[in-house]
């Protein structure tokens, strides 16, 4: 459990850091925009670390803690995407899901 909430914690972070100059940022400079991303992300990596050296030590794979990264990435994308950028959820938002889900599963399934 410790794992998934550091993982989500660090994508909610990750997520800022890629998209928060989005809406309302695009007058700041670029490189301004890249130096405060940096910031935001060094947070990230202060979570993202520890949750893949927990869930490794507990016995979770490699592939385990990438995919299910990357599902729960897509997760809070999609939830940022709705309430900060205001852009629709559509079925080919939803669909992808089900697939991210899916591929968790598959690497999850005998273990």
């Amino acid at each position: 459990m410790p794992t998934i909430l550091l993982l989500v914690a660090s994508n909610i972070f990750m997520t800022i850091a890629w998209y928060w100059h989005l809406k309302g940022g695009m007058a700041k400079p670029l490189l301004l925009v890249i130096l405060i991303s940096w910031g935001i992300a060094l947070f990230e990596y202060c979570l993202a670390v520890p949750a893949n050296r927990f869930g490794y030590a507990a016995g979770w794979s490699g592939g385990q803690l990438k995919v299910t990264q990357e599902a729960i990435a897509l997760l809070v994308f999609g939830i940022f995407m709705v309430t900060v950028l205001g852009e629709p959820v559509g079925w080919r938002h939803l669909g992808a899901l089900v697939c991210l889900v899916g591929a968790v599963a598959f690497l999850f399934a005998g273990k």
